[in-house]
């Protein structure tokens, strides 16, 4: 099943041709956040699954499928061949630049997730903003401690996420998290419906042009391996969602740009970009401490 949240706070399954069953009053869902609510509660939507579609996608909405999760846990650096784009300038090697071990996970502010509808707004004119496509995982359970190899049971489905980043000297996890930067969508597949999340086709193109395509299978840590790393430090809480890094190719975005990000059998979204006519050079930022 491929569940989405569209008309704000609306749940609903996506169909082959593009419908959108409604199940908000079906099942009695009555929540900001109905995907979560699913997820923790006592609720079964197989049964509508071939229900006749109350809408056509064109005629909603499309938000984040997770409209805030309680943590975006996302892994650096995960693709060999990107690893190697991000220290081409750098006198250093592969080995001593990457291992999530070494480096851990950073976090993104649940307050820059959006849906594929919602675009994606450029903070700085004079700030250069990239692109990043991952294979995004919604966690279905909480757990603590759990192995790699039992993870896979805890994941609920697969989504699409866009990782939007400024470059510069500031923490990843600022510079990751300005409003629009994690761009989720346009639904969640369950996990039943994914053979192998570590064997899927995926690509980003800018307007019209391939920047980024890469098979997960490249993933130097997979899905479950990011779960019980980051596991041993927290719980990961189910509706947190988990993305695991993005392959080479990430080029700069501008005002005006379509993003179409696919992953195979996970789904499709195209998103604008958008920008505001602020200079970073010219923001004040106040220094010191209170007196």
């Amino acid at each position: 099943m491929k569940f989405v949240r569209f008309n704000e706070d609306r749940l609903g399954l996506l169909t082959d041709d593009d419908g959108i069953v409604d199940l908000t009053d079906r099942l009695g869902i009555e929540s900001h956040d109905p995907l979560q609510t699913y997820i923790r509660g006592d609720y079964d939507a197989g049964e509508y699954a071939d229900a006749e579609p109350d809408y056509d996608r064109s005629e909603v909405t499309l938000g984040s499928p997770v409209h805030r999760p309680g943590k975006v846990i996302a892994a650096p650096l995960n693709y060999e061949n990107h690893i190697e784009e991000a220290i081409a300038d750098k006198d250093i090697t592969t080995e001593e630049w990457f291992s999530i071990k070494d480096k851990g996970y950073f976090l993104k502010a649940p307050s820059s997730v959006v849906g594929a509808d919602d675009g994606v707004e450029l903070p700085f004119s004079d700030r250069r903003v990239d692109h990043e496509i991952e294979l995004a995982f919604v966690m279905g359970d909480d757990v603590k401690n759990v192995d790699a190899e039992d993870a896979w049971d805890h994941i609920f489905g697969y989504t699409i996420l866009l990782d939007i980043s400024v470059r510069g000297d500031q923490d990843r996890s600022n510079r990751k998290s300005y409003d629009t930067f994690t761009v989720i969508g346009p639904s969640v597949v369950t996990a039943d419906e994914i053979d192998d999340p570590q064997d899927l086709e995926m690509e980003l193109q800018l307007n019209g042009e391939t920047r980024q395509q890469e098979n997960t299978g490249d993933m130097v840590y997979t899905c479950a391996d990011v779960v019980q790393y980051a596991s041993l430090g927290a719980t990961i809480e189910a509706g947190d969602v988990i993305t695991t890094g993005t392959p080479e190719g990430v080029s700069q975005l501008h005002g005006g740009d379509t993003i179409d990000a696919e992953i195979e059998d996970v789904g499709a979204m195209s998103v604008d970009v958008t920008e505001r006519d602020v200079r970073f050079a010219d923001v004040n930022v106040a220094k010191g401490g209170q007196e």
